[in-house]
């Protein structure tokens, strides 16, 4: 799993004063919770923006004043009008405390029904779990190589994982194997053109036999 080092610095108060000063200084406020208390600290966009901008999951060894912290992001506060980033919450990972996170999917395999022309379509790329640090993975795996057109795979298809509990439900889509229009069109015109051989061929039949008992 991929860990991304933020040193941070602990914030000297919390107001709203405090709070515009740090981010008029180009520093990030952010709090760390879960653990035994609260830390605060603010932290530079150069080294947590590896953490936001990316689909992959990753962990956070934040090292404030001189103590490093296990973490994971748990949310982003953005501002409504200029997208600048206000304020980042993370979440400790204490050894043996169950958490909840969201992972994001990986499909393994190769799909027959999309050597048959079908086009693969992601219905949902993460999933809401509950595990502790010690069954932590940084992705789950679905496998799709029994896929066919028109077939789809499910929350309940994801390989699972030891003290990992999936917590999105069941039956939700994660991706299916849908028939492109142009496919569609060429199997309706095959149907029709067979159609019309098998009526050409019955009419033909009739008219012999209408002739023999002529």
């Amino acid at each position: 799993m991929e860990t991304v080092a933020i040193t941070g610095t602990k914030r000297a108060g919390i107001g709203k004063k405090s709070t515009k000063a740090d981010r008029n200084a180009g520093a990030i406020p952010c709090v760390i919770y879960g653990g035994k208390e609260n830390v605060h600290f603010t932290g530079k966009m150069s080294e947590i923006k590896k953490m936001i901008f990316t689909p992959a999951f990753k962990v956070a060894e934040v090292n404030v004043g001189g103590a490093t912290h296990k973490c994971i992001l748990k949310d982003v506060q953005w501002h409504p009008v200029t997208d600048e980033i206000r304020h980042i919450d993370f979440l400790e990972l204490v050894s043996g405390k169950s958490f909840k996170a969201e992972l994001p999917v990986r499909l393994d395999g190769v799909a027959p029904g999309i050597r048959e022309g079908g086009k693969l379509v992601y219905k949902l790329r993460k999933v809401k779990v509950k595990t502790t640090p010690e069954a932590l993975v940084d992705e789950l795996v679905l496998d799709i190589s029994s896929m066919n057109l028109g077939d789809s795979v499910r929350v309940r298809d994801i390989e699972a994982i030891e003290g990992m509990e999936l917590m999105s439900s069941p039956a939700l889509p994660v991706a299916s194997v849908i028939t492109p229009r142009a496919l569609k069109s060429a199997a309706a015109e095959a149907e029709e053109a067979e159609a019309a051989e098998g009526a050409e061929a019955t009419e033909g039949a009739e008219g012999e036999e209408a002739k023999k008992e002529g």
